[in-house]
């Protein structure tokens, strides 16, 4: 393992702590609900659901997460402004966790967030995400709305490499990178995605993780279950196979420095959690004996799980 030598910031989003330094505290995880071919939906439009199933799938994961000892953040997806809002409306009711506005449109997200703003759930919220798609009218609204923790996507259209990455968050010579658009918009928590494109992406985007880590500090992680499901040979996998694969594409980013994982739909928080958790544990107990790095929490997974 290693110690970075740029101080690492950690930002709280409602009782969740991410960031820091490898081994201080557990990767956070984030779980998608009421995303688009989530069965627990019945009208995407209406933000019509079963309430009794989303509720059994929060408290699955609450429970794995009581577990191991990590942490999550529940991303919220929806088509519509209306239907984003009632379903942040009944995560927020039913949990204590910070969540993500997380609409499949820019009208979605900015309906939401004045949503979220009204209702006084500001400080536990986090916009998905800042891009170079971004538009004027979402960086107004998160100004307007207080909002102060954003997921930075490093999608970079031309030059889908690891400088490219890095590029889009610092800028260039020419335009303003992502960091400054959020600085703009009032965001003090950006909590970088270094933004799986393909299958075996993993290696560059746990790359791109370190080299976040190591030249701004900021808490960085990755939608490792993206190359999971652009994987098109596990669907000739038997399923301890394909759990394997899953199992090493979700934890080999933590090896590199990752703070965060969103690991797709939160149906999958029992397998996804143990294995983010060993790797936790892995890193924590490597940089105490190392560094005397310990764990800022006595419900960090190196003292839950063995």
């Amino acid at each position: 393992m290693f110690k970075f030598e740029k101080e690492q910031k950690i930002f709280e989003i409602g009782q969740v702590r991410v960031g820091g330094q490898p081994g201080l505290l557990p990767t956070v995880m984030v779980g998608s609900i009421f995303y688009l071919g989530d069965k627990v939906v019945t009208d995407q439009r209406e933000g019509r659901f079963d309430e009794k199933e989303a509720l059994r799938i929060l408290e699955s994961e609450k429970e794995a997460s009581l577990r191991t000892g990590n942490p999550r953040i529940i991303d919220v997806n929806g088509e519509s402004g209306s239907a984003l809002a009632r379903f942040i409306d009944f995560v927020a009711e039913k949990t204590d966790d910070p969540f993500m506005i997380d609409g499949v449109s820019a009208e979605a997200r900015i309906a939401a967030t004045r949503h979220v703003a009204d209702i006084g759930l500001i400080e536990r919220a986090v916009y998905n995400s800042l891009s170079s798609d971004t538009k004027p009218e979402e960086l107004e609204t998160i100004r307007q709305a207080g909002l102060k923790a954003a997921v930075l996507l490093l999608f970079n259209k031309r030059r889908p490499t690891v400088d490219g990455r890095l590029e889009m968050l610092r800028g260039t010579s020419e335009e303003g990178g992502l960091l400054r658009m959020a600085e703009s918009a009032g965001i003090n928590k950006p909590l970088v995605d270094t933004t799986v494109l393909d299958a075996p992406d993993i290696g560059p985007v746990a790359k791109a993780v370190y080299l976040v880590k190591k030249e701004f500090g900021i808490p960085s992680g990755c939608g490792a279950h993206n190359a999971v499901d652009k994987w098109r040979q596990r669907r000739n996998l038997d399923e301890a196979t394909r759990l394997v694969g899953s199992a090493v594409a979700h934890t080999f980013p933590i090896t590199m420095g990752a703070d965060f994982i969103l690991y797709g739909p939160m149906r999958r928080a029992p397998e996804t959690y143990t294995a983010c958790a060993l790797a936790d544990a892995y890193v924590a107990y490597n940089m105490r004996q190392e560094f005397g790095i310990k764990p800022m929490t006595y419900g960090h997974p190196l003292f839950k799980i063995f």
